[in-house]
């Protein structure tokens, strides 16, 4: 809102109000909003969740300190989706469809998981929301967002028309003419010619791309965002390691949409140019402020949990935002400890199922799961765990970057 107010004063030549045209500045701005509103904010709600009594109720599996967890106040998730919402809303210009799609996220996820945790802290219902509707809630919102991207006119990507070269000074400057149209073009890593068009998987069985991509796209952008919302759910289960984890996701998120949104840069790494997309880095900004200023309540030994209000948000957040920069073939790396912790469980069920089925005696391959609990089991402390997944975190999210060029 604030951006469309130093517009107007910007026409006014008043003085200093030009600086809002800059995403770097209400980026740094919004990130500086977001840790403010939660340090400040953070005892607050952790109180008023006190008064509530809304505590976590932890099941004992045999993990050391668990049961100095029990009665931890949960559903700080609110802390965070305020730490993102209103930053968002202050420095964002909101008539962006992208911004628009990541507020959806947000605010959907955001009620999906409130409701999962009212019903396990109110209802005194430990399973919480049915998986089915949990699913529904997931599968609803990628029917919402692939639809947008594939439908929606303002959804566009930007190819190198003509060139030309002009004089300025002493020096030849090359100057793009990007043509501007419709595509379900994504990044594939790795590869030379990195670009991968959703329309070809329709076009060898006689089908129009242009109209019947969506088939194709839309099931992907559902699997997507479901996988990944229940990759942060399931990493929520240490202090403070979803959290870090998904603030090193958001900076890496962040430097791919800034230069994928900016001519300049795309032009130079000779990757996809796509319109409008650097607004994102002001809702990213927000995000990891968000995520870092949780962190300072949610570190070991953590004084409250996010909850799936805040764990569903920040998984759904990631995938809707990788979709919309054309990078979600890049989640495996970028998302690589969600990844592991779902795999972990998937793992560990299948092959529990299929050796109770075919010796009568269930095996594990873990000695629990999800991945981090494995960790705990064999002695680990929580801090070092947490730790260790952010340096292999941090060394997944340089990979994502040196992509850019890394073909």
């Amino acid at each position: 809102m604030l951006v469309y107010l130093f517009e107007y004063l910007d026409k006014l030549d008043f003085p200093g109000a030009g600086v809002f045209q800059y995403i770097t500045f209400r980026a740094a701005l919004a990130m500086i909003l977001s840790l403010i509103i939660s340090l400040i904010f953070g005892k607050k709600i952790i109180a008023m969740l006190h008064r509530l009594q809304v505590g976590e109720t932890v099941r004992d599996l045999g993990l050391e300190g668990q049961i100095q967890k029990s009665g931890t106040p949960t559903m700080g998730g609110i802390l965070i989706l305020g730490a993102i919402l209103i930053p968002t809303i202050l420095f964002a210009k909101l008539h962006n469809i992208y911004i628009i799609m990541l507020l959806l996220s947000t605010i959907w996820l955001g009620i999906l998981g409130f409701l999962d945790d009212y019903i396990k802290v109110f209802k005194k219902n430990k399973e919480g929301l049915h998986g089915k509707a949990k699913v529904v809630g997931q599968v609803g919102l990628g029917l919402i967002i692939g639809s947008i991207m594939f439908f929606s006119d303002d959804v566009v990507v930007a190819e190198e028309g003509s060139v030309k070269y002009e004089m300025q000074g002493n020096e030849m400057v090359k100057k793009t003419n990007w043509e501007v149209h419709k595509s379900l073009k994504s990044t594939v890593p790795f590869l030379k010619n990195n670009e991968l068009n959703y329309g070809t998987f329709v076009e060898w069985v006689g089908l129009d791309a242009s109209k019947w991509a969506w088939i194709v796209f839309i099931p992907i952008v559902i699997f997507i965002i479901t996988a990944v919302s229940n990759g942060a759910n399931l990493t929520d289960g240490i202090d403070g390691l979803a959290t870090g984890t998904s603030a090193i996701i958001g900076v890496t998120l962040g430097v791919l949409a800034y230069v994928s949104g900016n001519s300049v840069f795309a032009e130079y790494l000779n990757i996809m140019y796509i319109p409008d997309t650097g607004e994102l880095v002001v809702f990213m900004g927000a995000f990891v402020g968000a995520c870092i200023g949780f962190l300072w309540y949610n570190a070991f030994p953590a004084q409250v949990f996010m909850g799936d209000t805040g764990s569903l948000a920040l998984g759904g957040i990631i995938a809707v935002f990788a979709i919309a920069i054309r990078k979600e073939l890049l989640i495996p790396i970028i998302c690589g400890i969600f990844l592991a912790e779902n795999l972990s469980v998937v793992l560990q069920v299948s092959y529990f199922k299929y050796t109770k089925k075919k010796y009568g005696e269930g095996k594990r391959i873990f000695k629990m799961s999800p991945l981090h609990h494995h960790y705990q089991k064999l002695g680990y402390a929580e801090p070092k765990i947490v730790s260790r997944f952010w340096i292999v975190g941090i060394l997944l999210a340089i990979l994502s970057i040196a992509t850019l060029k890394l073909r």
